[in-house]
C-alpha cells in the first residue's frame, strides 16, 4: 500500500506556515521534517506517524485508532500510529501536525 496523497495534501497544507519543512519518501510514505528531524509521515501502511515527546506516549495513545508505532515488533515511545480515521478532519490533522511539528521542531537541527 502506498501513503494516502489526499491526506498528504492535507498535510502539506497544515504545513504550509511552519519554516525549515521538507518532505521525502521513506519506507512507501512521504515524512516532513522540520529542521531535518522528521515530524509527521504520511505512513506508506495507511494514516500517519506522529513524533511526540516520548515521555507523552502514553497519554497522547487514546485507544481511538492511536496506537504505539511497532518496529521489527517492539512499540516505541516518542512516535504513534494515527489510523485514517482518527485523521479524518482538518482539526484532527492540525491536532497531529502540531504534536508532531512541536516535538521536531525542539530537537537540535539535522543537516
Amino acid at each position: 500500500m502506498a501513503y494516502d496523497t489526499d491526506l498528504a495534501d492535507r498535510l502539506r497544507v497544515e504545513l504550509q506556515q511552519v519554516g525549515g519543512v521538507t518532505e521525502k519518501k521513506m519506507f512507501g510514505g512521504l515524512a516532513f521534517h522540520v529542521g531535518g528531524n522528521m515530524a509527521v509521515p504520511a505512513s506508506g501502511q495507511g494514516g500517519l506517524l506522529v513524533r511526540c515527546d516520548p515521555a507523552d506516549t502514553d497519554r497522547q495513545v487514546t485507544g481511538d485508532g492511536v496506537t504505539r508505532m511497532e518496529l521489527r515488533g517492539r512499540e516505541m515511545d516518542g512516535w504513534l500510529r494515527v489510523a485514517a480515521g482518527a485523521a479524518s478532519t482538518d482539526a484532527a490533522v492540525q491536532r497531529w501536525v502540531d504534536i508532531g511539528v512541536g516535538y521536531a521542531a525542539g530537537l537540535p537541527p539535522k543537516r
